[in-house]
């Protein structure tokens, strides 16, 4: 990695949140965008911003790899086919930012987790949320013991999804509200409380094969519960709420942008107090690109925000989810098996 360059990042894929995070790149210090594969090469130069002569096109991975201009590797492509990729950048000793979930199996993550520990390549989940201003003022509070010991969490995200929207109702391309919508309420309750020791399942299936909805209920050994859901079939306040000793607090809509929380604090005297705390921004994925920024300048391997072993959970869950409600998923496209 050139220092005073910053990180050179290639990207796989070029879809929507490609876009979005490139975008964000642009506000990130420390990175610039190098490099951009897709399996078709005139997909990778249209997703090249205009008068970008320093940012290479490929039409597959293996050579966007092998460019020295790139450092570390943003996985964008549908979620079945995030492992390949990953699993190739880790090999060629690129750092790796691969998007949530990881890959569609328990076995494909802890498979990319392991080759990363093993390499000694840094590898994160891009799990955006945990980054933004209001997580972070969130967590500082609770932290503080501001409202008292956190023993629940309730959070919902969901809204109705058109047949026309393919990624939502196709296996093939990691279709259903579990893989698309939930690593933001269960990424939360995992963020709060660490790895479960409990994971209950509720849910129902569409035509396809894939999560019309999924309902979980987590436990932990501190005594700690999380009620969390997602669909594509209805409305939902794609809110949360915390529930804690000395008061309660409200995680505004919509919960992957952390937009803003409430926080209602009960006095000696039982008088409740409510303070608003307001942490909206745009581009919100440029505070995930500054911290993967400062964790290769520190030469770190891993996180110590989204670690390991949240994505280990994260797919625990997931799997346990899959397992449950027998949801149809493309898992042979991770190269598990």
């Amino acid at each position: 990695m050139n220092a005073e360059a910053g990180v050179g990042w290639g990207f796989v894929g070029t879809g929507g949140i490609a876009r979005e995070v490139a975008e964000a790149l642009d506000l990130a210090p420390g990175g610039r965008l190098r490099a951009v594969a897709s399996r078709d090469v005139e997909r990778a130069r249209r997703f090249v911003p205009e008068g970008r002569e320093d940012v290479a096109a490929y039409g597959s991975v293996e050579e966007m790899l092998a460019d020295p201009a790139v450092d570390a590797v943003y996985v964008a492509t549908t979620h079945p086919q995030h492992h390949a990729p990953a699993r190739a950048a880790l090999l060629a000793g690129k750092a790796v930012l691969v998007e949530k979930p990881m890959t569609v199996s328990l076995a494909a993550t802890r498979d990319l987790l392991d080759t990363a520990r093993e390499r000694g390549v840094f590898l994160m989940e891009a799990y955006w949320t945990r980054f933004l201003p209001g997580t972070v003022a969130l967590l500082d509070l609770l932290g503080r013991g501001e409202v008292g010991q956190v023993h629940g969490l309730h959070a919902d995200f969901g809204f109705p999804v058109p047949d026309s929207l393919a990624r939502f109702h196709d296996p093939a391309i990691g279709g259903g509200s579990l893989f698309d919508l939930g690593p933001y309420p269960v990424g939360l309750a995992l963020t709060l409380f660490g790895t479960p020791a409990t994971v209950r399942v509720a849910g129902s299936l569409a035509p396809s094969g894939v999560d019309r909805q999924v309902a979980l209920a987590l436990g932990w050994d501190s005594g700690a519960a999380a009620a969390l859901s997602t669909t594509m079939v209805a409305s939902t306040p794609s809110r949360a709420w915390i529930e804690a000793a000395e008061g309660w607090i409200e995680v505004g809509s919509p919960l992957p942008a952390a937009p803003r929380f409430t926080v209602h604090r009960t006095g000696p005297d039982g008088t409740e107090h409510v303070s608003e705390h307001d942490h909206a921004v745009a581009h919100g994925h440029r505070f995930m690109l500054e911290h993967v920024h400062e964790c290769l300048a520190a030469g770190l391997t891993s996180s110590p925000s989204v670690t390991p072993q949240f994505s280990l959970d994260l797919a625990t869950v997931f799997e346990t989810a899959v397992r449950e409600l027998g949801i149809t998923r493309a898992a042979e496209l991770d190269g598990t098996g």
